[in-house]
């Protein structure tokens, strides 16, 4: 059983152009390993883009079929996602080389450094980046492995998910949704919110119990009740003023919120914040990752000007342009607590939201469906509007008995503006006569990575 960094040279990641995988490989590609990676879009002459940005990097990849399995490889690492059909894992078993899950190895890697886990059911990727360049701001040259491509670093031309610095930190996203979280024992444990997402709040609970138990030092929002529920040390948490009358007290206060446009301001105590995003939300965002920062010695005055510079992450707010008075914005929402913040983050932009969703995954649909409702009911104004395109289906043996078309159903009940346009090709024209000058037309989605194709294509043909 591999357990560091230091028994593999040569690691093979099957599914090397998924996010967390091509993270990973970047990662021991930039502390000096050799990678290989295969992937079934290279089979197809599909995902090209990634691929050179791979191949740039230095790591080496090929086709699914088992060509790249060369006789020096000596660690395979594979996700959920990779079945024991595929080539690749035949040959590693057939010449016994270890085979290991993504997750194992972020925690090997995560093991190696002092690790700040950014833990939550919501906003890891946005808070570990925006910790990333509060901590790079102040010296520290951290390393980064996320889940979602930093904007400034994207624009160099690099896939933007992980970086190796020289410094002693690294910065991670703990995730809940495959159990990994509890493979971690990070130096500082960041927890932002426990939402009802891919299973129930006492099956969450238990998890993130047992990521504070391992963790050296435990930060924890308390502005939500639940997540508030599992604090260690109040000094160290931190809440928005009058958030919850349950908040208790907390080291970092966050107070006088306002946003104009696309832009937020607010304190956190004291030191003024202004912040090139949108939502209440991403005010949390930076709240934690200020207070984990000033917690190793970076002051708050240096959070707030690396934050004046924060740019964004691929596909969390991110701004597609503006154009016949419309505000096009592509968003990663994909459970009800995000796709609610999502909308409410877009209604100070323009006077009517347009906001259109793609669930992914019939069970989590299925199991979320009443909790998607109340949430995206509650979060539109009367002007707003939601529209729905059809489950996005990634394979397998789903049992397809639930519909987008049950949602919509649902929120009419309700008396909300909604509709449902099963083919999304069909949905801009279909939409066309409720958009309006001064109006954000919201993209939201996951999984499916043909959504960003379909935002821009969007956008274009407006």
């Amino acid at each position: 059983m591999i357990t560091s960094l230091q028994e593999f040279s040569r690691p093979f990641f099957i599914g090397v152009a998924g996010t967390g995988m091509s993270a990973l490989a970047q990662y021991l590609q930039g502390i000096g390993m050799q990678v290989y990676g295969s992937d079934r879009q290279f089979s197809n002459n599909q995902g090209q883009s990634i691929r050179l940005q791979l191949t740039e990097a230095g790591i080496h990849c090929f086709p699914q079929d088992g060509s790249g399995m060369n006789n020096g490889i000596d660690l395979v690492v594979v996700s959920t996602a990779i079945e024991s059909s595929v080539p690749e894992v035949k040959m590693a078993q057939d010449r016994g080389i270890p085979i290991i899950h993504r997750a194992t190895l972020l925690a090997i890697i995560a093991a190696s450094k002092k690790t700040i886990a950014v833990a939550g059911t919501s906003g890891k990727s946005t808070t570990a980046a925006m910790l990333f360049d509060i901590m790079e701001l102040g010296g520290f040259e951290p390393s980064i492995i996320s889940g979602a491509g930093l904007t400034r670093i994207i624009q160099q031309g690099k896939i933007g998910n992980a970086v190796v610095g020289k410094g002693d930190w690294l910065v991670i996203e703990a995730d809940e949704s495959d159990g990994s979280i509890v493979q971690y024992h990070p130096e500082i444990g960041l927890l932002l919110n426990i939402d009802k997402d891919h299973d129930e709040i006492s099956t969450l609970l238990s998890l993130f119990s047992q990521f504070r138990s391992q963790s050296h030092h435990f930060v924890v929002n308390q502005t939500h009740p639940i997540a508030a529920s599992l604090s260690v040390e109040p000094a160290r948490d931190f809440r928005v003023a009058n958030a919850s009358p349950q908040s208790g007290s907390a080291g970092y206060i966050a107070n006088d919120f306002f946003q104009r446009g696309l832009q937020i301001q607010f304190s956190i105590n004291g030191e003024p914040f202004f912040i090139e995003q949108v939502g209440k939300h991403n005010m949390e965002n930076a709240l934690a990752a200020t207070a984990v920062a000033h917690q190793i010695g970076i002051p708050l005055s240096i959070a707030a000007k690396a934050l004046s510079q924060y740019q964004g992450i691929y596909r969390r707010h991110q701004i597609l342009g503006h154009k016949n008075g419309i505000w096009v914005i592509d968003d990663y929402a994909h459970n009800p607590a995000k796709c609610a913040a999502a909308i409410t983050a877009c209604q100070p932009v323009a006077s009517k939201v347009v906001a259109w969703f793609q669930p992914h995954g019939y069970k989590p649909t299925r199991f979320l469906r009443h909790d998607f409702v109340q949430a995206i009911a509650a979060a539109l104004r009367p002007q707003d509007e939601i529209w729905m395109s059809e489950i996005y289906y990634a394979g397998g043996t789903a049992v397809k008995d639930i519909s987008a078309a049950d949602l919509i159903s649902d929120l009419r009940d309700l008396g909300v503006h909604a509709n449902f346009v099963e083919d999304r090709n069909l949905f801009l024209a279909a939409v066309r006569p409720s958009l309006q000058s001064d109006c954000v037309l919201l993209l939201m989605g996951a999984r499916d990575p043909s959504l960003e194709q379909f935002a821009n294509s969007v956008y274009n043909q407006l």
